[in-house]
């Protein structure tokens, strides 16, 4: 983690925690982060931190509800929890696709900050349309096989930095006519598994070594900052629409596109 002190550990957790679960995309944010200052990429190592910071956050809030899921699709699988734990295992499917077969390409092509940009607009966009015009019907255990495999296939674009896995899993599921609060549960619920797929994949690539003060600080914030995230998002859908998040979508896209304009 050449170049990584821990100011930017902190800032990037932060960073992390909150993109991650809130649907502004924590891909796009750790790039426009490094890329606004000025500060070297830390690597994979780092990756892996923030990464598992975000897991534990994910684990710690819906452990209960993994615990209830699982029972249940293992010993009751035609109740509503068990049905909905095997949508959730078959939906992760797409987005691990993507992550394994398009991995290079989010690595270099997608960087470019007039991508970063446009897609922050665009899905911005979608996420206000779905939103507003929605049909507000189902909820949680009202989730079906087709339902969740369209959620799924949505998660699986986030792989564009911008996309934001939390905004196209919400957006998908609003589009479906589910509920915000919902949307929101499912929306987290769905990315435990490609959280843990992706800590445990970079996992392979970590040594002891690597365990610097850097990387217990970035793990440490983005597990409280993502704790802290997911809760406030839960509560906040109860009374209110998406349109902060489309609005900060919209002015942060701008700036980067003017930004990128600007440096040539």
């Amino acid at each position: 983690m050449s170049g990584l002190d821990i100011i930017q550990a902190v800032v990037l957790g932060i960073v992390q925690g909150l993109g991650e679960f809130l649907p502004i995309s924590s891909s796009a944010h750790l790039i426009l982060v490094r890329w606004f200052f000025g500060w070297d990429d830390p690597g994979l190592t780092f990756d892996v931190a923030l990464h598992f910071g975000t897991l534990i956050a994910v684990v710690a809030f819906f452990w209960r509800d993994w615990v209830n899921l699982t029972v249940a699709g293992l010993q009751r699988r035609r109740s509503p929890e068990g049905r909905l734990f095997w949508y959730i295992v078959l939906a992760t499917v797409p987005g691990a696709l993507a992550g394994y077969l398009l991995e290079d390409h989010a690595a270099t092509t997608f960087r470019s900050p007039f991508i970063i940009g446009t897609m922050l607009i665009l899905m911005g966009v979608l996420l206000w349309a779905v939103d507003h015009y929605s049909r507000r019907v189902k909820r949680l255990n009202d989730i079906g096989l087709g339902t969740a495999l369209f959620i799924g296939v949505a998660q699986a674009f986030a792989i564009i930095p911008g996309v934001s896995r939390s905004g196209a899993t919400i957006t998908a599921a609003r589009m479906a006519g589910v509920t915000r609060e919902a949307a929101a549960r499912f929306s987290f619920l769905l990315s435990t598994p490609v959280i843990v797929g992706a800590a445990v994949f970079q996992l392979k690539d970590i040594s002891a070594g690597d365990l610097t003060v850097a990387f217990i600080t970035g793990i440490v914030t983005s597990a409280v900052v993502g704790f802290l995230a997911i809760g406030f998002l839960l509560r906040y859908v109860i009374r209110h629409n998406f349109n902060l998040f489309v609005w900060y979508r919209f002015a942060l896209g701008l700036a980067v596109i003017v930004t990128a304009l600007v440096r040539g």
